[in-house]
């Protein structure tokens, strides 16, 4: 579907009373106007973008001397949120970050966006509005620029599809194929957070004090793109994946990319002090918890030991992000948690939407 020219849009300031009332929904505007209300936020074009919203198709001027990464996620309601305890600016802030992550974990720098939304006529124009508003605020700050999309209604949930541009020299581009036995396993930042977050909402818990900081590490996730390129720069990773669905999937699967064996060390685990309390008061493993929740868009990356200094460096200049040994690759195929105490047993999963 044709997105209309930005001749042919009424600005949000223009829009009359009627479309903007407390009680408005997406079913009260036209086309127009909300791809209008989704513009207002953003940057302005580079020139690099030589046809960008109102055409049939985007037309982009390539970067010189860089290969693109394409990535593409979607988030539905009901799977991925729920609009009852997820603010709107979150879900757009969400259905940008999770695509950012990916882009990390290929060591690329964003670029541009598509953005497709699918909105149930019953959804409110404030909601719509506050979607785009946490959209276009991390876009902005990771120097994004949105160049197209789709609107279009949808009578079954709220659906977000983004899909990410990123560019990396040629031979700087991360995968999950190429560690190998021997090489180190570090994660950036801290672990747990995010699953705490989800079910302190789910439980009605998100009103404790010590919880806050979860609760936002699972609304607006802050995607590892800088630690990513510096990374990938540094020449000093083997392979890399994203935590979006835990550390125990992002082992097992580049444990199964690169040919390899795994083991974690669960003392090393960063676990965040909070979610740790959480989980243990309830009950919950928290080495088992943390694992296997997602939702942390954290980075898993292989590093040979030779590279220990490289590493140390780029993390250095991302001083935001602390970085931890937590593993091994190994000989073999076996993936493993090793016990505090000695021993090991098989790493658990992490999520997976099928079965």
């Amino acid at each position: 579907m044709r997105l209309p020219d930005p001749a042919e849009l009424i600005h949000a300031d223009n829009l009359p009373a009627t479309d903007t009332s407390p009680d408005a929904t997406v079913a009260d505007l036209s086309e127009a106007d909300l791809v209008a209300r989704l513009r207002e936020p953003l940057a302005p074009s580079p020139p690099w973008l030589l046809v960008g919203i109102g055409d049939d198709a985007a037309v982009v001027e390539p970067e010189r001397n860089r290969v693109e990464v394409f990535t593409t996620d979607a988030i539905v309601e009901g799977v991925h949120f729920d609009r009852a305890f997820v603010p709107p600016d979150a879900i757009g802030h969400r259905s940008l970050a999770v695509n950012l992550s990916d882009l990390a974990a290929m060591g690329a720098a964003p670029r541009l966006a598509l953005l497709s939304m699918a909105l149930p006529p019953a959804l409110p124009v404030r909601d719509f509005d506050g979607i785009a508003r946490g959209f276009a605020a991390l876009a902005a700050r990771h120097r994004l620029h949105l160049v197209g999309g789709n609107l279009t209604r949808s009578p079954g949930p709220l659906m977000i599809d983004v899909t990410l541009v990123g560019t990396v020299k040629r031979r700087q581009a991360l995968t999950r194929g190429g560690a190998r036995a021997g090489d180190d396993l570090y994660v950036t930042g801290t672990i747990g957070a995010a699953a705490a977050g989800l079910r302190a909402l789910q439980s009605g818990a998100a009103n404790e004090a010590a919880m806050a900081h979860c609760v936002e590490r699972y609304l607006r996730p802050s995607p590892r793109v800088r630690m990513g390129t510096l990374a990938s720069r540094a020449r000093a990773v083997t392979a890399c994946m994203d935590l979006s669905d835990g550390l125990a999937d992002a082992a097992h699967q580049i444990a199964a990319a690169s040919g390899v064996g795994v083991t974690i060390d669960a003392a090393a685990l960063p676990i965040d002090a909070a979610a740790r309390a959480f989980f243990a008061a309830r009950g919950v493993d928290p080495v088992v918890a943390a694992l296997t929740g997602g939702d942390d868009y954290e980075l898993l990356l292989a590093s040979p030991r030779r590279a220990e200094r490289r590493l140390a460096g780029a993390a250095r200049h991302d001083d935001q992000v602390p970085l931890t040994r937590v593993g091994r690759c190994t000989p073999g195929n076996a993936v493993l948690l090793a016990a505090p105490g000695g021993g090991a047993q098989p790493l658990p999963r992490g999520y997976t939407h099928f079965r």
